[in-house]
């Protein structure tokens, strides 16, 4: 369903990034409905019945109720897991969190709309293993790497390589140590410093380390590319921009037309409409593909550019893109 209703946003209630489509929404006079699947069930009440073959029902909170009915499309940012009453047992609140993922996130996935991105697809983009061998498949020049849990193996494909590697966590590690936030980025690791018994701990991923002019984002929406160079002047975001925000500046750019219909292909194959590309970009100008993001941030690169990508994303979840 497309082209009426109601935009369903399903995210955390601090959300700079969300913030902008539900700012530019309201400016189309669209109407929205924001949530986060943290409500469910103590502040969001849910209540719905297969008719033939839809579900009506509605989803209400203090403040609004929506027409299941009436969701022409879902915006799916990273919402929170879902909270339940303190007193719970431990083990009450794993079988509740459970059936909450599959009754509750389960109808949500029934209504018959379109989604950015569809939560099914966007988790299995998000194995990097994946994302690596699909960019090699459609033509995307992807760095030497292996994935071991095996000190001896990272010594010799460091001594393979003859060079430094990068060490790289497979998924976004946050926490907080000593009361600060912390955060795990990618790392440069000496030869020498290998093997290292942390290895054997559990699955890492190394890589060979790529020289870099710049770094370049393209934050593809339904088929369009909206493509910048990311220039950090400091060590660490030399190693890894997301470090470092404030050393950046930022440019415009146009990438080669293999690398332009290398995402898109890629997209096709991971069955997203969405996707926040990183790569590097070499002294000698050879597009080397780092990792894609199915639900990345993309506010900082518009705010920087003034590049459309709010209004892309809008017309998708309007029913105005293709």
């Amino acid at each position: 369903m497309t082209g009426a209703g109601h935009v369903l946003i399903l995210a955390g209630r601090f959300d700079p990034t969300c913030d902008l489509v539900v700012e530019e929404l309201n400016r189309r006079a669209v109407p929205v409905f924001r949530a986060d699947t943290a409500e469910f069930p103590l502040r969001l009440a849910l209540a719905a019945c297969l008719n033939g073959n839809r579900w009506h029902g509605t989803l209400k909170n203090d403040r609004r109720t929506l027409d299941l009915g009436s969701v022409r499309s879902v915006y799916y940012r990273r919402p929170t897991r879902p909270k339940f009453p303190e007193q719970m047992t431990v083990e009450a609140r794993k079988v509740a969190e459970t059936e909450a993922r599959w009754g509750f996130g389960g109808l949500l996935t029934a209504l018959p709309c379109r989604w950015l991105p569809p939560p099914g697809r966007a988790a299995d983009a998000e194995y990097k293993p994946l994302q690596l061998r699909i960019a090699a498949d459609v033509g995307l020049s992807v760095p030497r790497t292996l994935i071991t849990n095996d000190p001896v193996a990272a010594q010799d494909f460091a001594d393979s390589l003859g060079g430094p590697l990068v060490y790289k966590p497979f998924f976004h590690v946050r926490g907080t140590v000593r009361g600060q936030t912390a955060a795990v980025y990618a790392t440069i690791v000496a030869p020498e410093d290998l093997p290292h018994a942390d290895i054997s701990t559990t699955a890492h991923m190394f890589q060979e380390w790529v020289p870099k002019a710049y770094e370049a984002r393209l934050t593809v929406v339904n088929g369009q590319i909206f493509a910048a160079e990311i220039h950090a002047d400091s060590d660490a975001g030399h190693i890894d921009w997301r470090s470092d925000y404030d050393s950046h500046t930022y440019k415009i750019c146009d990438p080669p037309p293999e690398v332009a219909a290398g995402v898109l292909q890629m997209l096709d194959r991971l069955g997203l409409p969405y996707g926040a590309f990183d790569f590097v970009v070499t002294p000698e100008g050879q597009w080397r593909f780092l990792e894609v993001n199915p639900s990345g941030q993309y506010g900082f690169i518009e705010q920087a550019t003034g590049l459309p990508i709010t209004g892309a994303i809008c017309d998708y979840l309007e029913g105005t893109g293709q």
